[in-house]
């Protein structure tokens, strides 16, 4: 319910070796908070190319040690030859944990300016922002929905010498580093300038940190298919949900948190101060430098080798990278693709209000933006065993039935979502809240989650299932960017259009209206003040809810019929 995305945190993140069409379908993967990122399409496949490697890896090392071939063979007769294979086996893994923890940091890292980039708009709303300023910030979510567009790019343009991976990552951490530290001596001048925060200029420098975030993350996963071996490749997944949990945490609920003046005086001071016990400059001025040392050091110290590589190898690449985006224009000029992308872009409007505003407004109503964002720790391991839980519902041949059936679910939950808004300052006292409160709206989040989760889940394992095999990695791929931007689009125009919706009045200064900022300037000027008498918030509810109920009457059922597709209608001609 927080303004940082919800279902970005839902939503997983592919980043795919586009050079391979044989590539299996990529992980689906949870990794985030209570927010919105974003909005976060996860694991890559392992290309052909790089299990060969691994296999060929593999090969050697089974023919350089035939006792262990031995053992293997014998194994099932006896317990003390499997002990000693276990043995082996946790030895890999042991012999491995500095690339392990190296992965676990680097997504640590990009957690971070996401994490960052999800509190802005909790801070603009203490400052009063206009909910336009809001929505033109929300473009800010967007990176992480189009890394599709030049992962491609990343994959195969590279500098041999250098390494394929670290040819992006040094210079993407290096730049993020540079541009945390500038920003840090200047974010305070565009948060406080007359007239209201500088949003034009807050927006471009943290799009700019969200688009470096995800060109970081393409290069991390296609890294860690080399950088772990073949046996525990599957700890780079691992290591992206942990990483990228830990950082936005500590980006976002935690620098709420120590930036609070009141949560800090409160928990953490025995002696009240007039500010938080870091600030954001500090904060971005720190991570900044720690990007900077960071990145030197693993450009320095870790090698990237890549047997292989060469003038030809690098050529073949390049030519592959129009390929894949010929290959993605085919698949989405497919009928039951095409109508399949439509439906997703337009499944979230419904929801788009309770998403993208119930957070905001919770601030606006006085909630301390740091409390809403430490509701969402209990919610984890709700969000861990949800998927599995739903996964069961889900693995059939019809898992769309899910997603229907917990749609006006959700949809119910964002009317109650705007009776939360409307309750809240009727509870409110002079300290605070009451223990009831919060435990109301942990237990909404909770059942929006619920409804969440059982959508994604579903849509997540209709695409496992309609993907063609060959082109696994690409298609999910296209599929899961186009469920993120049916996100992204309905919550930045919602944000857009809470204003405009808006009512109010100039009471105390006769023949003056709030029409406009400068009117309602003038009314302030005249003695009045400018009381909003239909907020908005609760008109876009009522027309999301009713959008929704009609989606899910009318193309809703559409939807559920594309299962009832033959196999061959989703089957990509890639030379036809």
């Amino acid at each position: 319910m927080s303004y940082v995305r919800n279902e970005s945190l839902v939503e997983i993140e592919i980043s795919i070796e586009p050079f391979d069409p044989h590539a299996c379908c990529p992980k689906m993967e949870h990794t985030d908070l209570l927010t919105r990122t974003n909005g976060r399409q996860r694991k890559p496949a392992a290309a052909s190319e790089n299990l060969k490697d691994s296999e060929r890896t593999e090969m050697i090392s089974s023919e350089s040690d035939p006792e262990g071939e031995s053992d293997g063979l014998i194994s099932s007769l006896d317990s003390e030859s499997s002990l000693r294979r276990n043995s082996k086996t946790r030895k890999g893994v042991r012999e491995e944990l500095g690339n392990i923890s190296l992965l676990l940091f680097l997504y640590i890292l990009q957690g971070i300016p996401l994490g960052l980039a999800g509190s802005i708009p909790l801070i603009l709303q203490g400052k009063h922002a206009s909910y336009r300023d809001q929505a033109f910030f929300s473009f800010v979510f967007w990176p992480f929905s189009l890394k599709l567009c030049w992962a491609p790019l990343v994959d195969a343009l590279y500098f041999t010498r250098f390494g394929r991976r670290k040819s992006w990552l040094v210079p993407t951490q290096y730049l993020l580093g540079i541009f945390m530290i500038f920003l840090s001596f200047s974010v305070n001048d565009l948060l406080q300038r007359e007239g209201g925060p500088d949003i034009v200029t807050l927006t471009a420098v943290f799009f700019i940190l969200a688009f470096l975030a995800a060109t970081q993350d393409i290069a991390v996963d296609g890294w860690a298919l080399t950088m772990l071996s073949r046996e525990n490749v599957g700890y780079a997944s691992t290591c992206n949900s942990v990483g990228q949990t830990a950082g936005y945490f500590l980006g976002n609920v935690l620098f709420l948190a120590l930036e609070s003046v009141d949560f800090c005086n409160k928990y953490l001071r025995a002696e009240p101060k007039d500010t938080g016990i870091v600030t954001l400059s500090d904060f971005l001025f720190f991570w900044g430098v720690v990007f900077m040392v960071s990145t030197t050091l693993v450009a320095i110290i870790k090698r990237e080798d890549e047997p292989g590589k060469g003038k030809k190898r690098v050529k073949k690449e390049t030519q592959s990278v129009m390929e894949t985006y010929k290959l993605l224009f085919t698949i989405i000029k497919m009928p039951t693709v095409f109508t399949f992308c439509l439906l997703l872009l337009t499944a979230k409007i419904g929801f788009s209000a309770a998403d993208a505003v119930t957070g905001l407004k919770l601030v606006e109503e006085g909630v301390p933006k740091e409390q809403l964002a430490l509701l969402a720790v209990p919610l984890v391991p709700l969000q861990i065993l949800l998927p599995v839980i739903i996964s069961k519902y889900t693995a059939g041949p019809r898992p769309l039935d899910i997603f229907y059936k917990a749609f006006p679910f959700r949809l119910l939950i964002g009317l109650e979502y705007a009776l939360l808004v409307w309750w809240t300052p009727t509870v409110k006292h002079e300290n605070g809240f009451p223990v009831y409160y919060f435990a109301v709206v942990v237990f909404s989040y909770a059942l929006h989650q619920v409804a969440v989760y059982s959508m994604y889940v579903a849509c997540m394992a209709f695409h496992a299932k309609v993907s063609d095999p060959l082109i696994g990695g690409t298609y999910m791929t296209l599929l899961n960017t186009v469920t993120n931007l049916g996100g992204n689009w309905p919550s930045t125009v919602a944000l857009w259009l809470v204003d405009p919706l808006t009512t109010k009045e100039c009471q105390g200064a006769a023949g003056q209206s709030c029409a406009s900022s400068d009117a309602a300037a003038l009314c302030t000027r005249e003695g009045g003040v400018c009381v909003t008498t239909l907020d908005g918030y609760y008109v876009e509810s009522a027309v999301c809810v009713v959008i929704g109920l009609i989606w899910w009457l009318w193309l809703g059922k559409r939807m559920r019929r594309l299962q009832e597709e033959s196999p061959a209608a989703w089957r990509c001609r890639v030379n036809g």
